[in-house]
């Protein structure tokens, strides 16, 4: 069964394709945009996510973030949670896309790298029922915007490493960041701390 269609073609080409959808109004007539939306301006959002956002019917996200993209959703529906709730928003997207629409789920950075591609995958396979359209639209990530700040810190090999140990234990969050820096790699942390998680940067930089 498809589980993933990838749709080019300029502006015009996808107003079409979402006409075509919506006419239909049938089930399993819409399509589910994961788009990473870069990290944070508006010139950093590439074309192709800009295209996907003011093209999609429905726009669902961390409500932080559809915020930074409000001027090219304006007249939108928008379906918007705070954190910790990344299921539930992945679950309506692949709703609302079951019932027809043209759907744009907002990530930061790129959709791909910490956000959330995988999980619209992993549930979109495990719901079964009718198959959705999915494509994922790269962003720029944070760390190569943090990087161009710095100069060219990513010239050669670097590892990518999350300090969030709410889906993984911290035990093996330091076994990497002790093995990236035993390979001498360039690393990059992300989600470094928060009100809750306080220690893991420290720790990291003292490893």
């Amino acid at each position: 069964r498809e589980r993933c269609a990838y749709f080019s073609g300029g502006k015009k080409d996808m107003a079409e394709k979402t006409e075509d959808r919506q006419g239909s109004g049938g089930a399993g007539t819409g399509a589910v945009y994961v788009v990473g939306i870069g990290p944070g301006g508006l010139s950093h959002i590439t074309g192709r996510a800009t295209e996907v956002l003011t093209g999609s019917d429905v726009i669902v996200g961390y409500t932080r973030y559809v915020d930074l993209v409000k001027p090219l959703i304006d007249g939108k529906e928008v379906f918007t949670t705070g954190m910790t709730f990344e299921v539930e928003r992945c679950e309506k997207a692949l709703e609302y896309a079951r019932s027809g629409k043209t759907v744009a789920v907002v990530c930061s950075g790129d959709a791909g790298i910490y956000g959330m591609a995988g999980l619209i995958f992993q549930l979109s396979m495990n719901e079964g029922g009718t198959p959705v359209r999915i494509e994922v639209v790269p962003g720029i990530p944070a760390f190569v915007s943090a990087a161009a700040i710095l100069g060219a810190p990513l010239m050669h090999d670097f590892a990518s490493i999350s300090l969030s140990d709410l889906l993984t234990d911290w035990d093996l969050i330091e076994k990497r960041v002790k093995a990236a820096a035993e390979a001498d790699f360039v690393i990059a942390l992300y989600n470094p701390k928060s009100s809750k998680r306080v220690e893991g940067l420290r720790k990291a930089l003292t490893i």
